[in-house]
């Protein structure tokens, strides 16, 4: 059964947010963090993982994604909050 996830990055400071969805997290925050996308990520160095979600359907993620991404910042602030309060980077192994 294959996994999608939907993830939160943010930069060091917490101030700039980016709601992505993959079907490998591992190989996308490699991405992300050394820039080998082109976009949002890159231009603005958003690259410290604070919350993701796991699912094993690809509608579903791809709904929740945009779910999130509309929500106002203080919304997503608490998603993050309720999982990762201190806003602590979550290594995962790449």
């Amino acid at each position: 059964m294959k996994s999608y996830y939907v993830y939160i990055l943010t930069t060091q400071n917490n101030k700039v947010m980016y709601v992505g969805v993959t079907n490998n997290l591992i190989r996308r925050l490699y991405e992300h963090k050394n820039h080998l996308i082109d976009g949002f990520t890159k231009k603005y160095n958003v690259i410290k993982l604070v919350y993701f979600e796991e699912t094993n359907c690809i509608q579903s993620a791809i709904a929740r994604e945009k779910q999130i991404k509309g929500w106002r910042r203080d919304k997503k602030n608490n998603l993050v909050e309720s999982q990762n309060p201190s806003w602590n980077e979550i290594n995962l192994e790449y």
